[in-house]
């Protein structure tokens, strides 16, 4: 078997003013065939687990270029074709393969393209003929077109967020894969659109018990390949944006079709009702520091490079600031200008700094202070499950008991090592303020004695009824109450 894999991925926050162009994507990952390290990114485990597949069945692996760049707002037009053009040529020398198995993220949008996925693949499909297997792993935090699924033979997503599982699904992706490239199955794609947007954590209920009800289903009816809840991505503006449920069974369309919309509808009856309590600053900051074991955890949800926004905003820390609160970690605060003043004074310098709070509205104001650059270090990285994440040159500068994380590269922070490699131990901290929704959860659940989530500022489309939509969906909830029953 000869089989083409690639990666071309990132995520798009149309509200966002952090474009992305080339540079964004070498920043994060640029692999050209060949290039691609052992560990693999959010996006990219389809081609470090699709090596150990090609190894073990002896068959023929064929890598094309890996690129994820960090979400941020628009991918600038010619850098989206550039790469696209680059895989496609890359494809198109490997001609003839098998199959083709990629690493998607699935809410990309391009100056020109609402669905460049769909682009994307169309032009595969194109290429590679009506017989030959297509699929591809998805983030769940993505758009499901038409024009994709008329593309694709199955996707499938990552179930858990925090998106711990990605590399579980890119296996279970490739064992689809394999299973149906030697004739053991036909795999059959349903969808079904409920019609809303949300946000699903998986780490409490009730989503967590509909992700386990899905797992149960694959295991105990053979004819269930895969299931997978595409949360929609609610700050992409795009006009499918929204919720769906894939099924994906053994040659049993009209089974996977019933069972689609059934969960489909069991997802839509969780609306509003999995979003954790979210507290405005003054409320967490005071909370944090009222407890009496530590170290306690602040999620900034809204301010989060994983979403898209700059992480940039000092809303919170402002608020620790009035407050007088001490012996606080804070990762991060993206400023690559005051990362550069930091590394040209150096490791002790005492210097007059003003940092974050620069990328747009709503995300408080730039902090001053007489700082001491007390940590520098070049192309850091924190871990995140078999994935390494870089967060470019970064420096801690220390005031007021308060010790500020500064980063050149955009990123969430995924991990307790986050503060671990800039020399903070995290379980020493009071309290540790950290740029993330949810995906944090597994790394400081084991250490925090209680995690607050904090909404701060307005970097972030956090409410669709009010959020400036000009291409999604007006049929969908929360814009309207049940479009199922208007549609029925």
């Amino acid at each position: 078997m000869k089989i083409f894999t690639a990666v071309l991925a990132t995520e798009t926050n149309t509200f966002s003013p952090i474009c992305i162009d080339q540079r964004a994507f070498e920043a994060s990952l640029y692999a050209p065939p060949g290039t691609h390290p052992d560990t693999p990114t959010l996006c990219s485990a389809p081609i470090t687990v699709g090596r150990k597949v090609a190894t073990l069945k002896n068959w023929h692996l064929v890598e094309g270029t890996a690129a994820w760049a960090d979400p941020a707002g628009l991918v600038n037009r010619e850098t989206y074709e550039t790469l696209r053009d680059e895989i496609l040529d890359q494809l198109r020398a490997a001609m003839p393969v098998d199959g083709v198995v990629l690493g998607l993220h699935g809410a990309m949008v391009a100056a020109g393209y609402d669905d460049p996925e769909g682009d994307f693949l169309a032009r595969i499909r194109s290429i590679v003929g009506k017989d030959t297997l297509v699929c591809a792993e998805l983030d769940p935090h993505s758009h499901l077109t038409a024009k994709r699924l008329a593309a694709a033979d199955f996707f499938v997503a990552f179930k858990e967020f925090p998106h711990t599982d990605f590399v579980e699904q890119a296996e279970n992706l490739w064992h689809l894969a394999g299973e149906t490239l030697v004739g053991n199955i036909k795999p059959a794609m349903s969808s079904f659109d409920c019609k809303m947007i949300d946000i699903f954590p998986t780490s409490r209920q009730p989503m967590r018990g509909f992700v386990e009800r899905m797992k149960a289903l694959e295991k105990s009816d053979p004819d269930i390949l895969s299931i997978s809840a595409i949360h929609g991505f609610m700050a992409g503006d795009v006009p499918e944006m929204g919720t769906h449920i894939i099924v994906v069974t053994n040659a049993q369309k009209e089974k996977g079709d019933r069972l689609a919309k059934k969960l489909g509808l069991e997802l839509f009856a969780l609306r509003g009702k999995s979003l954790f309590p979210l507290l405005c600053p003054a409320e967490a900051v005071c909370e944090a520091i009222a407890q009496p074991a530590h170290p306690v955890v602040i999620a900034d949800v809204w301010d989060n490079p994983g979403g898209g926004t700059a992480g940039d905003a000092t809303v919170i820390l402002e608020e620790i600031l009035s407050q007088k609160a001490t012996n606080i970690a804070f990762g991060s605060i993206w400023d690559p200008v005051a990362v550069q003043i930091c590394i040209a004074a150096g490791e002790g310098a005492e210097i007059p700094l003003r940092f974050g709070a620069k990328s747009a509205p709503g995300t408080g104001n730039p902090v001053d202070a007489r700082v001491r650059v007390k940590k520098i270090v070049h192309d850091a990285h924190m871990r995140f499950g078999q994935s390494s994440v870089p967060f470019g040159n970064a420096v801690v500068v220390e005031f007021d008991d308060i010790e500020v994380v500064l980063n050149s590269t955009r990123a969430q922070c995924f991990d307790a090592s986050l503060f671990e490699v800039m020399g903070i131990e995290p379980a020493s901290k009071d309290v540790l303020v950290i740029k993330s929704t949810n995906h944090f959860f597994d790394s400081f659940d084991n250490i925090a004695s209680r995690i607050i989530y904090c909404s701060a500022g307005t970097p972030y489309p956090t409410d669709p009824k009010t959020t400036r939509y000009l291409k999604a969906p007006k049929d969908i909830w929360p814009l309207v109450d049940d479009p199922h029953a208007k549609a029925g």
